[in-house]
């Protein structure tokens, strides 16, 4: 029998200070969602991203910068298994999820993009209604309950409610490109999913509408863990927690590159302090 992926641990206040005769104790670190172990992807014979190392935390926004070609996308693509849709892709090392091997054998894709959903770079609504499109993966995962409660439920959060609550029959094509992407958000939130993956979800909007995402983003991460890719270093910068920065290697003489990851760690020290030079040659726009 297929093992599921384990639910959500349940959800807990954050750390505390705790009061002690010496002062308040530091907060205890985040529990960790995703252990990334020396993950590095092929397509074919070639490398696309090289042994990447990484731990992601809960009820965190992790960004991914780097410049065009460096793996950002591959790797988000990692996490929940979208890779095993492209043929010549072959994944190596250990993506760990609340301590389950996500690419075990006896893992099933399907479940683990039922916990980890996905945001895509251009919003893309199914030729449905707006209440089809948030009601499609409930349904075809059997979910349990009032249809109407799970649709209005994930448009709510996709702060996407108010605006679209009296013309749910209509079709998501005739939305706006913003709104078009909080659907798309509130379809991956309609599953009850642990995990949303971004992958620079607005790249192709304009100013108020991104602002809306990373402000929707702020409130989702109370309840979700976000890992978001983007080329946009001042969005990192405004949204996220922790930041991996990543660049792209030449190997042989140039004649092949590969992605890897530099260097990780909380957002503020990345953009004011790196530890390495590339990373503040990047974020200083001496090259990218």
């Amino acid at each position: 029998m297929t093992e599921q992926i384990p639910p959500e641990p349940a959800a807990g206040r954050a750390p505390q200070p705790v009061e002690s005769p010496d002062g308040p104790r530091p907060a205890q670190p985040k529990e960790v969602v995703f252990d990334c172990n020396a993950v590095s992807v092929h397509y074919g014979p070639s490398l696309a991203i090289r042994e990447v190392t990484v731990d992601l935390h809960k009820h965190e926004i992790t960004a991914f910068i780097g410049p065009s070609g460096c793996g950002k996308s591959t790797f988000i693509r990692c996490l929940n298994r979208m890779n095993d849709l492209i043929p010549s892709a072959r994944v190596d090392g250990e993506v760990i999820y609340h301590g389950e091997d996500l690419y075990a054998d006896n893992i099933d894709p399907v479940q683990v993009r039922k916990r980890i959903g996905m945001v895509f770079q251009k919003p893309n609504p199914f030729p449905k209604s707006i209440y089809d499109n948030i009601a499609f993966g409930p349904r075809v995962i059997g979910m349990k309950g009032d249809m109407d409660e799970i649709v209005e439920r994930a448009l709510v959060r996709g702060a996407l409610w108010d605006e679209v609550k009296d013309r749910l029959k209509e079709n998501a094509f005739g939305m706006s490109g913003g709104q078009q992407q909080r659907l798309c958000i509130a379809r991956a939130l309609a599953t009850e999913p642990d995990v949303l993956l971004m992958d620079e979800p607005c790249s192709a909007l304009d100013p108020i509408s991104t602002g809306r995402i990373e402000d929707l983003m702020a409130e989702l991460k109370q309840n979700y863990s976000i890992v978001i890719v983007t080329h946009n270093m001042q969005q990192a910068a405004r949204v996220s927690d922790r930041t991996a920065f990543f660049t792209v290697e030449l190997r042989e003489e140039g004649k092949a590159r590969n992605g890897a990851m530099v260097e990780y760690d909380e957002t503020d020290k990345i953009f004011t302090n790196p530890a390495d030079k590339r990373t503040e040659d990047y974020v200083t726009g001496k090259f990218g």
